[in-house]
């Protein structure tokens, strides 16, 4: 059963900063990353929503970098967006990292799409790389543009089947940041994997915000969405929210024992606080780490990644997260499923 509610956020103020450009501090984003660097490609990483310190989305592109950094010897600069924040604000971003000499330039985010096809043609020297991007202008492709996109409802699919599998009270549910097609493949994933478990399981599914990316950055609205099903009767609440999933959390804590909640993007067990890793029974790892350092390594080697690229199952591209070995004890069977998913014996569907 499927029972879809919403809820409203509130917007936020528009500004625009680059950050921690080589050797300069990285104000606004976790020190270090770009501090310093060697003779490697010169990276500019435009984050999304969130930014640095979401321990999701945007973390896991900053560990791709991180690993370019280290790896390749790279220099990089951060860029970070801000909620509500128009077209032209991502537009300028861009520009301004292409102008600074960074190649490749990747926007963290479905939501620098079109302002990456405006600025890609300025630029043909530059590569750049769009996560979870789309080609908007697909009659006329930009040659220099890399779309990095994920199977999402794979990964989902496998949290799902591990949410039926533990649940109590045959009641879960799933927060989403945005009601779009991108986030509607997390939901899509998730509620078939309950429902190969048991159809019977009862779902309750909640977008904090229809359009406005601020959804991705409302830990208050995630944890008022998240509260509401535990309240309802459900036991385990996965998020696809980005930073708002710090609210599910939260909720999870404060609906006490036997309430869990999934993380998504990263392994947010590592990162959750001591309070709320007790209630992180798994996360669906997607890995925005591999594609953010695939794409500049393929710069680095004078081949650049270029159209539609796809990280899914197979590709390791997606999976769960075992840690706190909370389904360790169901781990053959999420296993034995993600192979039927492999092998084309099952087919998860990626809409609602």
């Amino acid at each position: 059963m499927r029972r879809l509610t919403k809820i409203a956020a509130a917007s936020a103020v528009l500004s625009l900063a680059l950050v921690g450009c080589a050797n300069d501090s990285n104000s606004g984003a976790e020190a270090g990353l770009c501090e310093g660097g060697g003779d490697g490609p010169q990276v500019g990483l435009a984050y999304d929503v969130g930014g640095r310190g979401d321990q999701s989305f945007n973390d896991s592109a900053a560990r791709g970098m991180e690993q370019a950094v280290e790896d390749l010897d790279a220099t990089c600069t951060e860029a970070e967006a801000t909620d509500g924040e128009p077209e032209s604000a991502r537009e300028d971003r861009l520009r301004a990292l292409a102008e600074a000499g960074d190649n490749p330039i990747i926007g963290t985010g479905f939501a620098y799409s079109q302002s990456v096809d405006a600025v890609a043609p300025d630029f043909p020297d530059v590569s750049f790389g769009v996560i979870d991007g789309f080609d908007p202008t697909p009659d006329e492709p930009n040659d220099n543009v890399a779309y990095l996109g994920f199977a999402e409802h794979e990964g989902s699919f496998l949290v799902g089947a591990a949410a039926a599998l533990k649940t109590q009270a045959d009641h879960v549910g799933f927060v989403g940041g945005v009601n779009n097609e991108l986030i509607q493949k997390f939901e899509a994933g998730y509620v078939a994997g309950v429902e190969a478990v048991n159809p019977d399981i009862k779902v309750d599914i909640t977008y904090i915000e229809e359009e406005d990316l601020a959804g991705f950055a409302d830990p208050a609205g995630g944890k008022a969405a998240a509260a509401a099903m535990y309240e309802n009767g459900a036991d385990i609440v996965y998020h696809a929210s980005g930073g708002s999933g710090a609210g599910v959390f939260d909720a999870a804590v404060e609906a006490g024992d036997g309430m869990w909640a999934i993380g998504v993007d990263s392994d947010q067990y590592l990162t959750a606080s001591e309070e709320a890793k007790p209630h992180i029974l798994t996360s669906m790892l997607k890995r925005v780490d591999t594609a953010t350092f695939n794409m500049i390594q393929s710069v680095a080697d004078g081949e650049p990644l270029t159209s539609y690229q796809s990280y899914d199952l197979k590709a390791d591209g997606v999976g769960y997260s075992k840690s706190g070995g909370f389904v360790d004890d169901i781990a053959d069977q999420l296993d034995d499923f993600a192979a039927q998913i492999k092998n084309g014996e099952i087919k998860v569907p990626d809409t609602v």
